[in-house]
């Protein structure tokens, strides 16, 4: 018999003489527990069984052993209506890209430890902060692809500490190689009418055009715009991604030129204003693509779709509004996101400002 109390621990003899231990609980079904108390696969076994309150099945659970890389990856990415994850409430675009990232990470640690049980129950963390640094700096090389491995695995390890997956979050102190990018280049004014020249209103082009410059929006959006989004000249929009990764509602009265654009062009019928030649709807990859050619036929072959939604904050901030106004056009759920896009901007518009004011001071 095992001299370690445990509660809800059970010990007998069969008919065989050997002892077995079950984990019985009032209202649970009865869990067999291998191997002696105290032992590791003892241990692991019994601090699955008392988190199973509720009781429920994670995806892959039973190719997964509690406690590992691979058991805490399934949990995180389960979007079934029964998971605590908030992996599945993410735009889809995020959702791919963190499932890349911790599928990769998966398939290379997946059979680590997180931590291990010490006889007393207490849980100590065998994956430190200082072997994540060291998987992390494997990426230093690419550092857009290592800041998306160290957020997702960010995610994941809070998710879990909350959960009472894991002890503690062994990303908390973990750094990364600062990404020295300006991001999408802004379009200029030279660079909208170099391109209008090229496409005329009538065309799909133009249209694209249109929408991304007039409306603010990221092309994700852009494409699902259609008609029945239009109505007494406010375009509606549910934006499907926001930096808190939580939809956000605009309501953007239609810019004058964003509506004679579209009433010159062919949309009759369709649910979405943009559409292949094929007469289906983009995605919002595919819509990138093409948005590209269209880019390098205008001669502008270093600017792409979301430099237009850059290009409609800057006009906005040039003439005078504010941060709050602006992301009441494009939907940024970060002001401070506003102010890096709008830096330039109001930089030029408050030197206008003060040589004007210079000039008038007599100086």
């Amino acid at each position: 018999m095992s001299r370690i109390k445990l509660k809800f621990v059970q010990a007998f003899v069969d008919r065989h003489n050997k002892v077995r231990h079950y984990f019985r609980r009032r209202g649970f079904k009865v869990i067999p527990l291998p191997g002696l108390p105290g032992s590791e696969e003892f241990m692991l076994a019994y601090q699955t069984a008392l988190g199973s309150e509720p009781p429920k099945v994670d995806i892959g659970a039973s190719r997964t052993v509690f406690g590992t890389v691979n058991a805490v990856v399934v949990a995180y990415l389960d979007c079934s209506p029964g998971s605590t994850s908030p992996h599945k409430s993410k735009a889809p675009t995020t959702q791919k890209a963190r499932r890349i990232n911790l599928e990769a990470f998966r398939v290379k640690h997946g059979d680590k430890r997180v931590f291990r049980i010490e006889p007393n129950g207490k849980r100590v963390m065998l994956l430190t902060r200082e072997h994540l640094q060291r998987i992390v700096n494997e990426k230093a090389s690419t550092p857009f692809a290592q800041r998306n491995l160290l957020n997702a695995l960010r995610a994941m390890f809070k998710w879990a500490v909350g959960e009472g997956r894991v002890p503690e979050n062994p990303t908390l102190g973990v750094e990364r190689e600062k990404i020295k990018s300006a991001g999408y280049k802004t379009w200029s004014e030279a660079d909208i009418e170099r391109y209008e020249a090229k496409h005329p209103i009538g065309t799909r082009a133009r249209l694209a055009f249109g929408l991304l410059l007039y409306t603010g929006q990221r092309k994700g959006d852009a494409v699902q715009m259609g008609p029945q989004h239009v109505y007494k000249g406010v375009l509606t929009i549910d934006q499907s991604k926001t930096e808190g990764g939580e939809e956000s509602h605009l309501e953007i009265p239609m810019h004058p030129k964003l509506t004679a654009i579209i009433e010159a062009t062919p949309t009759v019928g369709l649910k979405t204003f943009l559409v292949t030649s094929f007469g289906k709807p983009y995605t919002s990859a595919g819509f990138g693509n093409w948005f590209r050619e269209q880019c390098d036929e205008a001669g502008c072959p270093d600017i792409a779709a979301h430099g237009l939604r850059k290009a409609c904050a800057r006009r906005l901030a040039e003439i005078g509004c504010s941060a709050h106004e602006i992301a009441s056009i494009t939907g940024h759920a970060s002001l401070a996101e506003v102010e890096r896009y709008t830096k330039a901007a109001n930089r030029k518009r408050l030197a206008k400002s003060a040589m004007t004011k210079l000039v008038e001071a007599g100086s």
